[in-house]
């Protein structure tokens, strides 16, 4: 075949074909290797897909579904331009009874339009918005595996890793972030075997660029004069005001995210309460703090009696959590950074960081999503999160990843007898001392812990 990303060279058979790669597809579920006649990126994705662990028999899982699924897509950068896939592909899909879909980074479909008997039948192996198709889920398919290499993708019939798609045959593209060039998608057309042809991999393509040069003309201007308080992963945050970047003290960058998340102002008092955990620290010295924070900010950017911040500064923790709260799980995972000023002990912020981490944390595993649960556990806060690498290794029983979660049990298994037999050995009336732990200033011991019964 000249073009290996082109499922069927022109005056090949179709039915042959199938019946080719049916046999392939035996011979590698059965004995895992991959004979010739089936094309490098579809083998090399079959590889993938039994190492994730996805069974040829499988089906795809519904992840989102009614106010999560809406909440999602409506934040989704591809909604801007669903209106032009349906200008350039609604017709075509309708009349040739195929359906438009688009999946986001993830292989989750947020959008599947088209011929309604299509859809029909698409709905009975849960081809639908909110289920998920990435390579990870259910095998080789084209928008998944288009995601999976960022690049257009031709799958046909048979070479599909999961029997029960395999009577179809689809083409996907990848659509990039036109500022950045992050994967943000792809739109994909799926229907009978008339779809193994160039045209089709060309027109999926073609609507993929369509899309990235009107999401360059949508795309605001960056407001470089924003104010932004970024403290998520680092013990002293950084400001963007006025086009110039400043980097916090510790007690400053505690002030300012306590500050933004108070628009009506927080009296002495509170902050006081908020930011000392010793009751000896006297308002003297808090209002020397804010005097410092002043001059550093400009007199007027911060007020006092209630001390406020007179103009809007988000901070990139409450895009987290604004994001968590709709429903936009990826979107939230994506934008944390890690712990909120993770060497910070000031109470308030000891809450907000437990809370937020927290929160993201159980939906993260309530969820499932194995890419986002690798993402956390690979992280520098999640290496010893016991919790999330047993539900990584639920979803993604990989051998790397099955090592490392029976490590961290047996580590857990450890501590727990020491710390047993310290306690035990303890004099009566001394509590044993506790170590800072060998993961520096990330809260290691808010993760290495056993579920409560």
């Amino acid at each position: 075949m000249n073009d290996p990303w082109v499922a069927l060279e022109p005056g090949a058979d179709p039915a042959e074909r199938v019946r080719v790669l049916r046999r392939a597809h035996e011979t590698f579920t059965a004995v895992g290797t991959v004979p010739r006649p089936v094309r490098s990126v579809v083998a090399e994705s079959w590889r993938r897909s039994a190492r994730a662990g996805v069974g040829p028999d499988g089906t795809a899982s519904v992840e989102l579904a009614d106010g999560d699924l809406g909440a999602y897509r409506a934040e989704h950068p591809l909604a801007r331009v669903m209106p032009l896939f349906r200008e350039l592909m609604g017709s075509f899909a309708a009349d040739g009874e195929h359906l438009l879909a688009v999946c986001d980074a993830h292989g989750r479909l947020l959008w599947v339009e088209g011929h309604t008997a299509t859809r029909r039948r698409a709905d009975r192996m849960n081809f639908v918005p909110g289920a998920r198709w990435s390579e990870s889920a259910v095998g080789t398919n084209a928008p998944g595996t288009a995601v999976a290499v960022d690049r257009p993708v031709q799958v046909f019939a048979t070479e599909h890793f999961i029997r029960r798609v395999q009577p179809w045959t689809c083409a996907a593209a990848p659509v990039h972030d036109p500022r950045t060039g992050r994967v943000l998608g792809a739109v994909d057309i799926t229907g009978g075997d008339g779809l193994a042809h160039p045209h089709s991999l060309g027109f999926v393509q073609a609507v993929a660029r369509a899309a990235e040069a009107q999401l360059a003309l949508l795309a605001p201007p960056r407001p470089e004069k924003a104010p932004l308080l970024s403290a998520l992963g680092r013990d002293e945050a950084e400001l963007a005001l006025d086009g110039r970047r400043t980097r916090l003290s510790r007690r400053h960058s505690e002030i300012l995210v306590l500050l933004s998340r108070h628009p009506e102002g927080l009296s002495g008092d509170q902050l006081l309460c908020a930011l000392y955990a010793d009751e000896s620290v006297t308002p003297v010295t808090l209002r020397a703090e804010l005097a410092r924070l002043r001059r550093l900010l400009g007199p007027a950017l911060l007020a006092s009696r209630p001390y406020r911040l007179t103009a809007v500064i988000e901070s990139d923790a409450t895009v987290v959590e604004r994001r968590l709260e709709t429903g936009a799980l990826t979107a939230a995972a994506e934008a944390y950074a890690g712990p909120l000023l993770p060497g910070s002990q000031a109470p308030a912020i000891v809450r907000l960081r437990e809370r937020l981490s927290g929160g993201l944390r159980a939906a993260l595993v309530a969820h499932g999503d194995p890419d986002l649960l690798a993402d956390w556990a690979h992280a520098p806060w999640g290496e010893d999160d016991v919790e999330v690498w047993r539900a990584l290794a639920a979803v993604r029983p990989t051998a790397p990843i099955r090592a490392r979660f029976a490590a961290l049990e047996a580590e857990l298994a450890a501590e727990s007898a020491a710390a047993s037999t310290t306690r035990s050995a303890a004099p009566a009336g001394r509590a044993p001392g506790r170590g800072r732990g060998r993961h520096g200033p990330w809260p290691r011991a808010t993760y290495l812990q056993r579920p409560p019964v």
